[in-house]
């Protein structure tokens, strides 16, 4: 048997959707290791304990518990050495994290620290016998690289929503660890700034509407704010050449030099669909392309396509999902 270590991310005192999906990941790898365990690395601010109850209930059977009041903001140097630390104490089989901004940052210094080899924007995970072979995708989301990993451990990290996040109630038994120091030299983050409340992180979004050039106007984007407010559940995303632009902050911005995302829905509104944006979103379960030039590529992706002008689709659209929505 061999077990797997998650580090669990948290945001202003709440267990993120990758953390879950971490789990999720990591319960396949240990019952595919011959029914090791998962446990789960909770860093957070005191009281983030209470969130334990959380993993265990996605299948985490224990939960490493570490408050400090340092681990309010991202202390990347710490937290990475906690996460070291306790993988070289469990004689882990790999360490599991999420792809997200944390886990960019987080994951190669938890490898390097433990001089282990890392995968990274991994989307599927397979055991064999000594071998963690896992597959992510490589030049622009063109292909699908398969890496074989040997050793132990190996660090993953996970691409945000490639693994569903699966109910797998397991003990969940809370332990209690401490903040490893980080090096006298270090990065001090002072500070978060989050964008727009009121809507989903692109990255936990079930649903994401995003909108480029095809929308002629930055005051045109409020079509997009109003399709995403019907859904209920939905993100605004945008691509570089908007937000290059100014219509949006690059907070919003999809794509190779943006943010990656697979939500269950992705609406591409007048986007054509060039190779830089298809990197960032071409993993979503589901694609709709709307757009006035039936040869845009972005209809080489979509599962579904229309053909038309985006400042006449969605209005349209937006009154059907408000119509389709009402009594639920």
């Amino acid at each position: 048997m061999a077990n797997v270590l998650v580090f669990a991310e948290t945001r202003n005192g709440e267990v993120r959707k990758v953390a879950l999906e971490a789990v999720t990941a990591a319960r396949k790898l240990a019952d595919a290791s011959g029914g090791g365990e998962v446990h789960a690395l909770l860093a957070g601010a005191p009281g983030i304990g209470g969130k334990a109850s959380q993993l265990a209930k996605y299948g985490a059977d224990a939960v490493i518990v570490v408050e400090s009041p340092e681990f309010a903001q991202f202390a990347r140097e710490s937290l990475a050495a906690t996460v070291a630390d306790r993988a070289k104490a469990g004689a882990y089989r790999a360490v599991v994290l999420g792809f997200s901004a944390q886990g960019r940052d987080l994951g190669p210094r938890v490898a390097a620290r433990l001089d282990a080899p890392i995968a990274s924007d991994v989307t599927d995970v397979v055991v064999s016998g000594d071998s963690i072979t896992v597959k992510h995708p490589g030049y622009a989301n063109k292909v699908i690289v398969t890496l074989t990993l040997s050793g132990s451990p190996v660090v993953l990290s996970v691409r945000p929503s490639a693994f569903t996040a699966v109910e797998s109630p397991k003990a969940g038994r809370v332990d209690q660890g401490q903040a490893s120091p980080a090096p006298a030299a270090t990065v001090k983050v002072t500070e978060v700034k989050e964008g727009a409340k009121g809507r989903p992180d692109l990255g936990d979004a079930p649903i994401i509407i995003s909108g480029g050039r095809g929308l002629k106007a930055a005051e045109n984007f409020k079509l997009i704010e109003d399709l995403a407010d019907a859904f209920g559940n939905a993100a605004v995303g945008a691509t570089r050449a908007v937000t290059d632009d100014g219509w949006r902050p690059h907070a919003d911005q999809i794509g190779q030099t943006g943010r990656q995302v697979s939500p269950q829905l992705y609406v591409a509104v007048g986007i054509s669909g060039a190779i830089q944006h298809l990197a960032g979103m071409r993993s979503s379960k589901t694609i709709v392309a709307i757009n006035k030039d039936k040869e845009a590529p972005i209809f080489k992706v979509a599962d579904y396509g229309i053909v038309g002008d985006v400042l006449e689709v969605i209005p349209a659209l937006t009154a059907a999902v408000r119509e389709a929505r009402k009594g639920h």
